[in-house]
């Protein structure tokens, strides 16, 4: 497998959000690698969309998604769930991908249907927030084979307080994959 680039980070978001899809997610934790092919992303595009959490201004929650491409954000939502992104574009720009759904490829056991349990299912916490995504243990990879597959794009999901921005299709999957998020 060959790990993704910080170039490929450092591209439009929508873009990224885009070609993320069929790529794998690999976390290696106590020795046992988990793998999951990525069937479902979101993009939050910087400050100036509403529903990404940069358009608050950099606090130290979202100091990372105003960081170098290729890095981990990871964050708490509803006082239980993790959500995992991937931070894009330029330093100071303020976006990232949320991976929002996977495939279980290796050692996953539990639902991926979600962020949250994907999160769950691949051993992903806060711990991870800022890790860099060319490390050895928590990175995304090509697909040894590739794919070819339809992407359908729609509204975000949660998003309704984001105004226009709630309108706005960035959210991107597989066509027709059993394990897309059912919202």
């Amino acid at each position: 497998m060959r790990k993704l680039t910080r170039s490929f980070y450092n591209q439009n978001t929508t873009l990224v959000a885009q070609q993320l899809l069929g790529k794998l997610l690999i976390h290696e934790v106590n020795g046992i690698r988990r793998i999951g092919r990525i069937v479902e992303t979101e993009a939050y595009v910087g400050p100036h969309d509403l529903a990404a959490h940069s358009s608050r201004g950099i606090t130290s929650r979202t100091q990372i998604m105003y960081g170098s491409p290729g890095y981990a954000y990871v964050y708490l939502i509803y006082g239980i769930y993790h959500c995992f992104n991937v931070v894009t574009e330029p330093e100071g720009h303020g976006s990232a991908v949320l991976i929002r759904a996977l495939e279980p490829v290796l050692n996953i056991d539990q639902r991926t249907q979600g962020p949250g349990l994907l999160c769950r299912a691949m051993g992903i916490d806060k711990q991870l927030n800022g890790h860099d995504l060319l490390g050895s243990t928590f990175y995304l990879a090509e697909s040894e084979k590739e794919s070819t597959f339809d992407i359908v794009s729609s509204k975000r999901i949660g998003v309704a307080y984001a105004k226009e921005w709630a309108e706005s299709l960035l959210r991107f999957y597989i066509k027709d994959n059993p394990y897309v998020s059912k919202r």
